[in-house]
């Protein structure tokens, strides 16, 4: 390995690593603040997987990236790819070149591979280490530690796989290599992406077809990208497919800026008095279009400008005015779409007139926290009126209030709070913040630009 490179390695892998022993962080956020002004969140996270991902994968071939996200999660799989001999350079920001090494040219990682707090990764690295000629143990921090697993290691199990968990279910897990993997039609109990993913990326090692079928859309940045890298991939409806042994050829990636990062300032505007904010270059795939979607219902003024598609992605800049939320019954159709960002929408309904209603959103509760209680309890501190469900929440509108409220570690749920001030009338102090460096390491610099009144 380059001098250079290793060096690259060995940072990347020293932050992950310090990253389980800082300090908590807090965030001091003061009532009111006005939002204005254009600005560009960083890269989406889930393509930015992706990318290192299939590039790694490509078949003796350069891929340049161009928007990556350097967030924990992101360098955490891109380390595990270094780990495993790829050639991964990172130049200007955001700028990433991937030498691909093909499906079959990875190779055992000296040590096991440590991936922080990233769900994506384990959940997706779980389907391609299967297809692999050797064994290797994947962890990562207390809260990865805790995130279910048997939602992929079971499909896979029947494809052939052999993976050991703990007795719950749950990480490190240990994939043996060298087993031989068989297509499989695999029917999702549950709306996952992640899952889907995994078994995809697992069917490029297996003998004949494998087929996936989910009960509601998912986002299809996988079958996007897989496209894109020139392999099959058959969809008919919410079935899509794809047959083992072909070959990725290495391309070109824009990353567009991440619509679930985009939304905290997508309710920050519509919350705030007299906001006007362009958010640009944002990724308005159909299938993360929910949470504009289920705005809109509540009375949001967003539209969309300069509509294209950047390499395999739709993008648009995205313009929010204040409005006047009112809260309603999110449709269920809408829930898979906006899987990510109901922490946030949860704070848009604390501001809305009347009730808003979640059903259906069981999986916030085995995200990087239980989403559900953590947000329910914190708006309870700050007076709203919350009802936890099993699948949901009950949210009565009304006047948010200062106080303390503890993220327990979740990043969403540390941003979603820094934007409920925007409506306080007194201080919010958030504790335990430090993991929004995981999907947005430069969330505090661009709140106060465009005039959030916070503090670390």
């Amino acid at each position: 390995m380059p001098k250079r490179l290793a060096i690259n390695l060995c940072k990347v892998r020293l932050a992950l690593l310090l990253n389980k022993f800082q300090m908590t962080q807090t965030f001091i956020v003061n009532p009111g603040g006005k939002l204005h002004g254009t600005l560009r969140v960083p890269g989406d996270k889930s393509i930015s997987h992706r990318a290192i991902m299939l590039g790694a994968l490509s078949t003796h071939g350069t891929t340049h990236v161009n928007g990556f996200l350097e967030g924990e999660d992101t360098l955490a799989t891109l380390a595990a790819f270094q780990a495993m001999g790829v050639s991964i350079e990172r130049a200007y920001q955001g700028e990433v070149t991937i030498h691909g090494v093909g499906l079959h040219g990875l190779q055992a990682p000296s040590a096991p591979l440590y991936l922080g707090n990233s769900g994506t990764s384990m959940r997706l690295l779980s389907g391609l280490m299967a297809g692999q000629a050797f064994s290797v143990e994947m962890g990562g921090d207390a809260s990865l530690s805790r995130r279910p697993m048997r939602r992929v290691t079971e499909p896979l199990s029947t494809m052939g796989a052999w993976i050991e968990t703990t007795e719950k279910g749950m990480p490190p897990l240990k994939v043996h290599g060298g087993q031989r993997l068989q297509g499989i039609n695999y029917t999702l109990p549950v709306a996952s992406a992640q899952v889907e993913s995994c078994l995809l990326l697992a069917g490029l090692y297996a003998e004949g077809t494998t087929c996936v079928t989910a009960p509601a859309p998912t986002r299809d940045h996988t079958e996007r990208m897989l496209a894109g890298f020139g392999y099959p991939v058959q969809r008919e409806g919410l079935r899509v497919c794809l047959q083992g042994g072909g070959k990725l050829q290495a391309n070109s990636i824009e990353v567009p800026a991440d619509i679930s990062s985009a939304a905290f300032f997508m309710v920050g505007a519509s919350i705030a008095q007299s906001a006007d904010v362009l958010l640009e270059h944002v990724g308005i795939n159909p299938t993360r279009m929910g949470v504009i979607n289920i705005l809109r219902q509540m009375g949001a003024d967003i539209s969309l400008h300069n509509q294209r598609k950047v390499g395999f992605e739709p993008v648009a800049d995205i313009r929010v005015c204040a409005s006047q939320l009112h809260g309603i019954d999110i449709p269920k159709e809408q829930v898979p779409l906006a899987i990510d960002e109901f922490p946030v929408l949860f704070i848009a309904a604390a501001c809305a007139a009347g009730e808003t209603v979640l059903t259906g959103a069981q999986e916030l509760r085995v995200k990087e926290s239980d989403r559900i209680q953590v947000m329910a309890e914190g708006l309870r501190a700050l007076g709203i009126d919350a009802q936890p469900t099993p699948d949901g929440m009950i949210i009565q509108g009304g006047q948010i209030r200062g106080g303390v409220v503890n993220s327990h570690g979740d990043h969403r749920v540390a941003m979603a709070f820094t934007i409920a001030a925007l409506r306080a009338n007194d201080t919010i102090t958030i504790e335990d913040c430090a993991n929004v460096a995981t999907s947005f390491p430069n969330f505090v610099e661009l709140a106060q630009a465009v005039g959030i009144d916070i503090r670390l």
